[in-house]
């Protein structure tokens, strides 16, 4: 069973021969200070690392390791240490450490657990053992006046390993937060600075150890600057390379089941298939064509799960708000005002209805995304994502400066949608409403793409489009909610009853859709208005 920890600490380098301060000589510039440090006798802890042949792990920030020895349970497994959200306004360094046992997986073959997580940073690479590293750790415990541990202070001598030789020695010092303020910690650390150690080592002990090919930049490089002289095509791939990027940390976040993770690694899919194709024109057609086809297909599979979570969260919040508005009396009784009202008992008949359909199919539709994700199509498709980004097939166009090409690109998506908007009846089916949603959202990835570069006025016409776009969501969701009341009414094992309540949320969800539909109508005027899109036509 794995267990999980965040652990945020300050790496500092020292020489061989430094010494430790006394740091329970807290200065009034080191406010709040370390009232009691608690020395522990040395232990020895031996670690095996594992990464691919071109370390694809330590260049992504990540360290998988086998480890031997230590005085505690923690010391000892294989652990996954994966990057977590840092202030960039401190040194100090946040890693998630992912822990299975020892006995999780023989020497040698790293846990299938832990490998389909980084899957999406080793693409299918073969890990094997990269470094052997044994350290000499001597811990202190760090408290307070008040008793609290503030942090855990360790002092490790580092061996490099080539079999029984030591092929390379280093010492650093840790110093890990506990139940410290970061003013406390900060003082600890401007200390050991002022005693000699340096400060700002953010490098693992492994990255150390490998060299420079370990610090490298990852396979996926940082977008570029693009200006609107540059060539479309650089536009291009830094869109690619943004949004291929959030593709691959969300796909880290989904296989850790973290909240929203499957959403936003359907937003990063869609980003990516929208570019391709308003962008077409800058690119090999049967490239794009390819590489959309696999987005969707991997889109479609990640809306199993996602569609249904908002599904019924909808469904169970809207059921609520029937509950609200009419908290008393007998199913099918209807007051004087013509308002039907519900009895409590057959709103939690319907809700367990609601929850029971989902939970049939909620484990079906996840098995399936983690059947997807692991398989030899999706770990080709991460590949080609990853070459796209570094190696888009653009074609002649793309060197046509991106206030030349790019604007009309995003004109054409406009006009599209307008024609749709023009076309649609208030009173008209759903689906003609989806088809305008999807235009409307074409635009708006299309828009957010030029933004980098040209700034202030296609943020703005962004922003202005979500207004529409929201609303749209907000349609089509209640459409869905609609037909899934419709549905689960239907359904062998609901009584009358609880079918009346579930025709009553029915009509709540097609109200849901007018409303949406005549807000539209209402904000539409306003976003189609010319000034907002006159940086379409200006000279940049």
């Amino acid at each position: 069973m794995t267990t999980t920890e965040r652990e945020v600490e300050h790496k500092l380098r020292v020489h061989g021969l430094y010494r430790l301060p006394d740091l329970t000589m807290a200065s009034p510039e080191h406010e709040p200070g370390v009232a009691e440090a608690v020395a522990h006798p040395m232990i020895v802890l031996t670690a095996t690392y594992y990464d691919t042949d071109t370390l694809r792990l330590a260049r992504s920030g990540i360290t998988l390791r086998r480890r031997e020895g230590g005085s505690t349970a923690a010391d000892a497994g294989w652990h996954l240490k994966l990057p977590a959200a840092r202030d960039p306004a401190s040194s100090a360094v946040s890693r998630d450490e992912i822990r299975l046992p020892l006995d999780a997986a023989p020497p040698g073959e790293p846990p299938k657990e832990l490998l389909d997580l980084v899957l999406a940073s080793t693409r299918g690479a073969s890990v094997e053992a990269v470094a052997t590293l044994r350290t000499e750790r001597t811990p202190y415990d760090l408290a307070a006046a008040d008793g609290r541990p503030v942090a855990e202070l360790t002092d490790d001598s580092v061996s490099v390993l080539d079999g029984p030789q030591v092929v390379a020695r280093f010492r650093e010092l840790e110093v890990e937060l506990r139940e410290g303020t970061p003013a406390e910690v900060d003082a600890i650390v401007a200390q050991l600075v002022e005693s000699g150690a340096i400060a700002g080592g953010l490098t693992s002990k492994v990255a150390r150890a490998l060299g420079p090919l370990a610090t490298a930049p990852p396979d996926l490089p940082k977008p570029g600057r693009v200006q609107p002289d540059d060539p479309a095509g650089a536009a291009l791939q830094a869109h690619l390379t943004r949004h291929v990027q959030a593709f691959i940390d969300q796909d880290l976040r989904v296989r850790r089941d973290l909240p929203d993770s499957v959403h936003q690694l359907r937003v990063a899919a869609r980003r990516i298939r929208s570019g391709l194709q308003v962008f077409r024109s800058l690119v090999d057609a049967e490239w794009a064509n390819a590489l959309r086809a696999e987005l969707g297909w991997i889109a479609a599979e990640l809306g199993a799960v996602r569609d249904r979570e908002v599904l019924e969260d909808r469904l169970l919040r809207d059921l609520g708000e029937l509950a609200v508005e009419a908290p008393v009396a007998r199913s099918g009784h209807v007051s004087k005002a013509g308002v039907h009202h519900t009895d409590p008992r057959d709103l939690a008949a319907a809700e367990s209805v609601v929850r029971r359909a989902f939970d049939d199919e909620r484990a079906h539709a996840r098995a399936t995304v983690d059947t997807a994700m692991t398989s030899e199509r999706y770990v080709a498709l991460l590949e080609a994502l990853v070459d796209a980004a570094v190696h888009p097939r653009l074609g002649e166009a793309a060197g046509t400066a991106c206030r030349v090409a790019l604007p009309p690109l995003v004109r054409k998506a406009w006009r599209r949608l307008e024609r749709d908007v023009a076309l649609l009846d208030p009173d008209g089916a759903d689906d003609d409403w989806h088809e305008t949603r999807i235009a409307a959202k074409r635009v708006r990835y299309a828009t957010e793409a030029l933004v980098p570069v040209f700034g202030a006025p296609a943020k703005s016409f962004s922003r202005t489009l979500e207004l529409v776009t929201e609303q749209l969501g907000e349609h089509q969701d209640a459409v869905i909610a609609a037909e899934t009341t419709r549905r689960l009414a239907a359904g062998r094992r609901v009584t009358g009853t609880t079918g009346f309540v579930l025709g009553l949320l029915h009509e709540h969800e097609r109200a849901a859709v007018t409303r949406a539909r005549a807000t539209f109508l209402v904000e539409w005027p306003e976003v189609s208005r010319r000034r907002h899109r006159a940086w379409l036509s200006a000279e940049h």
